[in-house]
């Protein structure tokens, strides 16, 4: 308590405040939130019964209006029913029709709201009465003075002609005037109001719309008559329905408005602002709710359901309450009844009454003020118990350990002393985690981590020592501060004795043992420190024994590590070597493109000018690249051999040139036996044997060219191909089934290819490529390379030869260079498709998932010709770049392929010079090899003496920028 006491006399801070003020602060600030949460709470739950009650008053208005349209619609519907059993549905001529007219005025003068009777006959006749009552319309259908009714006719003639005319009668029904329409030909069978009375006796009401005369909003009640002759309608207009919105608002600037599913408006207070005008047709239409200029209506429809619920929103920056609610009025129409009111008109009472509460709560704070400071008083006291607690935590007890900020009271103050300790301990602790988890280098680490840890621990100085099993005994790996002639290095029986005596409070050493996970021991963390009572508490060794676990794991980890990288490049230097071994002729060509590629990169990373001076490896991008240089050709291991080594062109498995040249020995011989038998017949025998002598002199010059042709060393003129293909077309006769002792899949080619086998003996050519030669894709090895092949997900773009294997022996001999035809040079080139998909299937590591293209694209090409992705020379990066030169500079200059002779160095890169020109390679990256005399390092090294020969280096400069300033 006395080290309590002597660390409370520490001076005040300047900006320190008593804690009793703090306490009625925060006494104050608790019950100011209790009262903002009541009165947050008022205020919501009087805005909902508000809000219900806006709801409550929407609905009865939608109560309301629709009972004030059943009281428009029902009076025209007993019209309607009565005219069904009216004479004039059965009239047929037109003065029948007039007779009745008197019926139709009454009708008209008992119902205000009907605007017009009309009635369709089924032969499209057509009768209308409407009152002239109104002065628009008595000017738009031009009526005398003394007219009080019109009577709009259309009549079908018996020569199918229609004639349409307007009569107009006065209040005593007598004709006024009877006026021709021949352009008014209406036909009542178009109308929906006609069609849709057609399949029922029941009233039909039709959709609200715009009549044509009046400019009124209404609808049509249409009936079939009793006869069923003809369709009786009226039309029924809903003024009224605007007036009872206009008087049903809920507050001055309350907007209500009937609404079809379909967004259009039927029914406001101001009618005539429904109505748009359609030039076109000289019509007007209805507006939507977007086109009405109304903007809470119109938000209102977007973002409210029609469940009856209020919504708020805002429109035209105000906040608005609104509710949707389905309209019934008009039977057979989907309506909505909308109403929207400003929300401060609807909550005006509330905003005084929360301006009253809150004026309450001030006053309630005012009193309780003496109560928070008494509540401060009582909580210094408990200061004293958290400054212990403190003291305990800077002697490594941190059971109860919080992180703590600075404070401005001034009892709080009093432990910043004790806490300084102990935030330095929990800073360098987070400093050790914070190395172990991004500090590759073990070294680097070591230091790091050694100097947090004596700063944590509050030591002098320190040294870790690493088990060297090669010795048994320890090595000093790190050390930092004053080290107390601690040694390089110890033996095993000493670092026993330092553990040995690391109880023993009385030394300024201790030390600690390092183990891994599975408790081998990894070395000593011996720390020096002074002799103080805190160093001797069991407190301290507990926490530093837990530091230094965490520093053996990290050590077991990072030589973890260290390990599986040295198995995984030696694993892959195996493959690269057993790759180099399935051929004896390209044997060290997986392991001089890396060492090549490599001393390429090694030299640009050193230049400090020109254009690779800023081209920088880091660990990890190097390893990336060594192992895509190593794997660059993995996929070898999935390419025939006798393909990789095919040494003649009508070499399969062996070189067929023996099956041919047996063909050749029969013709021999059928040369020998036609000369004997010429002889037995009795013919010159000198003129028998000198044709036998130049046959046999023609099959030795055929085979030889063929021989030739086989060996592939010669570019392969069109001439030859005639040549070879007249030799081929000679025949001879085979005597032995060739389908015995073939191969299942052999033989299913042959039996394929030939449905019935020919009678022996058999003419066969002597050379031919005959169907079973050529081995078809199937659905299980065709690969999928193809652009648009929905099974390459690799991105490759190569195009298929047309079949798997072509073993014809024309079609072999016919390569024009090499020894390979597309179908085999299709499947060398796939080996850079194996590579890439058993490299891309590989779980990489995220600093090594570049190494599927450093390997995979080494034989793209600069203008986007290559395989297997045709990736262009901006889609390379430098590393790329550098595997594509060091493989074709390797293949030019080796000197083990039995398909192509040695090149010197001069014809090596002179031919890279040209594929710099036609686009193959880098430009740039070849002119920097050229100069950096890389190749004659590397020729030294791995060429033949007689390989190596004078260079004009700038001629070939010269001749690989030419695509450059082209």
């Amino acid at each position: 308590m006395s080290q309590v006491l002597q660390t409370s006399r520490n001076p005040h801070p300047a900006r320190s405040w008593p804690v009793r003020l703090v306490i009625a602060c925060i006494a104050v600030a608790a019950m100011a939130l209790v009262a903002l949460a009541l009165i947050t709470l008022s205020w919501y739950g009087s805005r909902a019964i508000l809000l219900d009650m806006a709801a409550t008053v929407a609905r009865d208005t939608s109560q309301i209006v629709a009972e004030r349209s059943r009281r428009i619609i029902e009076p025209g519907s007993v019209s309607l029913r009565t005219l069904a059993f009216d004479p004039i549905a059965d009239a047929a001529e037109l003065d029948e029709r007039l007779e009745r007219r008197s019926a139709l005025a009454a009708e008209l003068v008992a119902n205000p709201l009907v605007s017009a009777i009309h009635v369709g006959y089924q032969n499209g006749d057509f009768l209308l009465m409407r009152a002239l009552d109104r002065r628009d319309i008595r000017a738009r259908f031009q009526a005398p003075p003394q007219a009080n009714y019109l009577v709009q006719t259309v009549e079908s003639g018996n020569d199918g002609t229609r004639r349409g005319q307007y009569l107009f009668y006065d209040a005593k029904h007598d004709l006024v005037m009877r006026r021709s329409e021949p352009d008014y030909r209406f036909d009542p069978r178009e109308r929906p109001w006609y069609i849709g009375a057609m399949d029922t006796v029941a009233t039909v009401t039709s959709r609200p719309y715009v009549f044509f005369s009046t400019r009124q909003v209404g609808i049509t009640l249409s009936r079939l008559s009793h006869s069923g002759n003809a369709i009786v309608a009226v039309d029924v207009t809903l003024e009224d329905l605007g007036e009872a919105l206009g008087g049903l608002s809920m507050t001055p600037n309350t907007e209500l408005a009937l609404v079809e599913e379909d967004g259009r408006v039927i029914g406001y207070r101001d009618m005539e602002a429904l109505l748009v005008h359609k030039p076109d047709w000289d019509d007007f239409a209805l507006h939507s709710l977007d086109t009405l200029g109304i903007d809470a209506l119109a938000s209102l429809w977007q973002v409210a359901a029609d469940d009856g619920r209020v919504v708020s929103y805002t429109s035209d920056g105000l906040e608005w309450s609104g509710v949707v609610l389905p309209f019934d009025g008009i039977d057979g129409v989907d309506m909505r009844l909308l109403a929207a009111a400003p929300s401060d008109e609807l909550l005006g009472a509330l905003a005084l009454n929360r301006t009253r509460m809150i004026l309450i709560s001030i006053a309630l704070i005012v009193l309780f003020l003496p109560f928070g400071w008494q509540v401060g008083s009582a909580v210094g006291h408990a200061l004293e118990g958290m400054t212990a607690q403190a003291l305990r935590m800077s002697r490594f007890d941190f059971r109860r350990r919080k992180e703590r900020s600075a404070s401005m009271l001034r009892e709080v103050d009093a432990l910043n002393g004790v806490m300084d300790k102990v935030a330095g301990s929990m800073e360098a602790l987070l400093s050790i985690s914070r190395v172990l988890g991004t500090e590759p280098r073990i070294e680097t680490m070591l230091v790091q981590v050694l100097e947090k840890l004596v700063h944590a621990t509050r030591c002098e100085g320190g040294a870790v020592y690493l088990f060297d099993r090669d010795r048994n005994g320890l090595t000093r790996a790190a050390a930092f501060g004053e080290q107390g002639a601690l040694r390089e290095s110890m033996s095993a029986h000493e670092g026993e004795a330092a553990l040995a005596g690391a109880q023993d409070r009385g030394r300024r050493r201790i030390a600690f043992a390092l183990h891994g996970r599975h408790s081998q021991p990894q070395g000593l963390l011996v720390l020096v420190h002074d002799e103080d009572w805190d160093h001797a508490t069991p407190e301290f060794l507990a926490f530093t024994d837990r530091l230094t676990g965490m520093l053996a794991v990290a050590i077991e980890t990072r030589q973890l590590i260290e390990a599986q990288r040295r198995l995984f490049e030696s694993v892959t230097r195996i493959v690269a070597d057993a790759i180099d071994a399935k051929s004896p002729y390209t044997g060290g060509h997986c392991e001089r493109v890396p060492q090549l590629a490599t001393l390429l990169a090694d030299r640009m990373e050193a230049e400090s000018s020109g254009p690779y001076a800023d081209f920088h490896l880091d660990d990890d991008e190097r390893q990336s690249f060594q192992l895509g240089a190593w794997l660059h050709d993995c996929g070898k291991v999935t390419s025939p051999e006798h393909i990789m080594d095919k040494a003649t062109k009508l070499e399969v498995v062996y070189n067929r040139i023996h099956e041919i040249r047996m063909r050749f020995e029969i013709l021999w011989r059928d040369a020998e036996i036609h000369c004997l038998e010429a002889r037995l017949n009795g013919e010159d025998a000198h003129v028998a044997g000198l044709q036998r002598d130049v046959r046999q002199a023609q099959l030795r010059e055929d085979f030889s060219f063929i021989a030739e042709c086989n060996i592939g060393s010669e570019f392969l003129s069109d001439e030859a191909v005639e040549r070879l293909q007249a030799i081929g077309a000679q025949t001879w006769l085979r005597h032995f089934d060739d389908a015995l002792g073939l191969d299942a899949q052999a033989a299913l080619r042959l039996a394929q290819s030939r449905p019935e086998p020919p009678v022996l003996p058999a003419v066969e050519r002597l050379l031919a490529d005959q169907p079973h030669h050529m081995v078809p894709w199937d659905d299980t090895q065709r690969p999928a390379v193809e652009r648009d092949d929905p099974r390459n997900i690799w991105g490759f773009d190569m195009k298929l030869p047309a079949h798997r294997q072509h073993m014809g022996e024309l079609h072999n001999l016919s390569i024009r260079r090499g020894t390979l035809t597309d179908e085999d040079r299709f499947i060398i080139n796939d080996h850079i498709v194996q590579t890439i998909i058993m490299l891309k299937r590989l779980p990489w590591p995220p600093h090594l998932e570049r190494v599927p293209d450093i390997a995979g694209n080494h034989h793209e090409r600069m203008d986007g010709n290559g395989y297997p992705r045709r990736l262009r020379g901006d889609q390379l990066q430098t590393t790329e770049r550098i595997m594509a030169l060091a493989d074709v500079f390797e293949a030019l200059t080796a000197a083990d392929r039995p398909y192509k002779q040695s090149k010197t160095l001069s014809e090596s890169l002179g031919i890279m010079a040209a594929m710099c020109r036609d686009g193959h390679l880098d430009p740039e990256l070849y002119q920097y090899f050229l100069r950096s005399l890389v190749w004659l390092d590397y020729a030294r090294t791995f060429m033949k003496s007689e390989q190596i020969d004078d260079v004009d280096i700038e001629t070939l400069a010269r001749v690989a920028r030419q695509e450059e300033s082209t």
